[in-house]
């Protein structure tokens, strides 16, 4: 069987696995953590080693496979024609060479697309959003990405930075992002920053069980926490929960106005909220957009929990050689 080696490379984790040319399975997923502080020479050389036993483990499986190449979704803004990572608020990569680094290093052609584009196009091309021709995916996790698939294409804009949502200003006036700005959705609504909302209500005296879940160490609070603390009734948890609802749900509408799709697709570690975020999400965007758009869109939870980049990057390759 062909495959293409799908790799997602995420401010918290790395994620490698081989897909098969048909997008029918996803054989010898491996993943360890990022670890962006240690440099970038350093990720990468961990990242080849992931990826040489993730082709060892394929070849296990499956003797005969062959491999076409490499996809890789990286956090951006980057220039995908010459697979140049031009920056990384939260990697704190700069002009980084990625797809020749990985070209050089494993012997395969490589093609390179932000990571929230390829978890997006994941779940298009093997996921919620399939079946569609219009959908946006929204990717939580470290921080907030999103993609646009719009009339069956993955849609870049002019210089590969269409889709930046967490950066969509919600509060002119608002946090200060990584990016510089400020009020920026990812500010938010970010995973670090839905447990760092929650924190500051603590220390500003709050009521909650929230730090029973970290032994006291408010430093271990993580959004999986708030959600866990949430389901089990804790008030502050809940509040945080439909508070993150809000500014999503904001967002979310803007997009719906504007692209008028038949998905959004909320990708990442955040679906595990479940029905606490999502009904409120769905009634804010409901208030928000026009009932015309609203009718016709479904807010999804991605089906490829935690394998969405790979798929996608996997897809970013074939579509990129022309041969998907």
């Amino acid at each position: 069987m062909q495959y293409v080696i799908g790799i997602d490379i995420g401010g918290t984790n790395l994620v490698v696995g081989s897909v098969a040319r048909d997008g029918s399975a996803l054989v010898a997923e491996m993943s360890e953590p990022t670890q962006a502080e240690s440099g970038a020479a350093d990720v990468i050389d961990r990242l080849v080693a992931l990826t040489r036993r993730v082709i060892e483990a394929t070849r296990r499986e499956d003797p005969a496979a062959e491999f076409l190449g490499i996809g890789v979704g990286a956090p951006g803004p980057l220039d995908t024609k010459s697979g140049i990572v031009l920056l990384t608020p939260n990697l704190g990569w700069v002009n980084l060479p990625l797809r020749q680094l990985l070209h050089d290093r494993l012997g395969l052609p490589a093609a390179l697309d932000n990571d929230a584009n390829c978890a997006v196009l994941g779940e298009w091309w093997r996921g919620a959003a399939r079946g569609t021709r219009n959908a946006i995916g929204v990717t939580i996790g470290t921080g907030i990405g999103g993609g646009l698939i719009l009339e069956g294409k993955l849609y870049h804009g002019a210089s590969d930075c269409a889709g930046e949502i967490g950066h969509a200003t919600i509060d002119p006036e608002g946090r200060r992002c990584k990016c510089g700005n400020y009020g920026c959705l990812e500010a938010y609504a970010s995973g670090p920053n839905i447990a760092l909302r929650a924190v500051e209500e603590l220390q500003a005296g709050a009521e909650s069980r929230l730090p029973e879940y970290v032994g006291g160490d408010l430093s271990r609070v993580t959004a999986q926490t708030v959600y866990t603390a949430a389901a089990a009734g804790d008030v502050l948890a809940g509040d945080v929960v439909a508070e993150t609802a809000r500014y999503l749900g904001a967002g979310v509408a803007n997009l719906v106005n504007i692209f008028n799709p038949e998905v959004v697709a909320v990708v990442g570690g955040v679906t595990l909220a479940g029905d606490l975020l999502f009904t409120p999400l769905r009634r804010e965007v409901a208030r928000r957009a026009f009932k015309p758009a609203v009718a016709v869109c479904r807010i999804l939870p991605g089906e490829l929990i935690g394998t969405a980049g790979v798929y996608g990057a996997a897809r970013v390759f074939l579509d990129q050689q022309g041969i998907a």
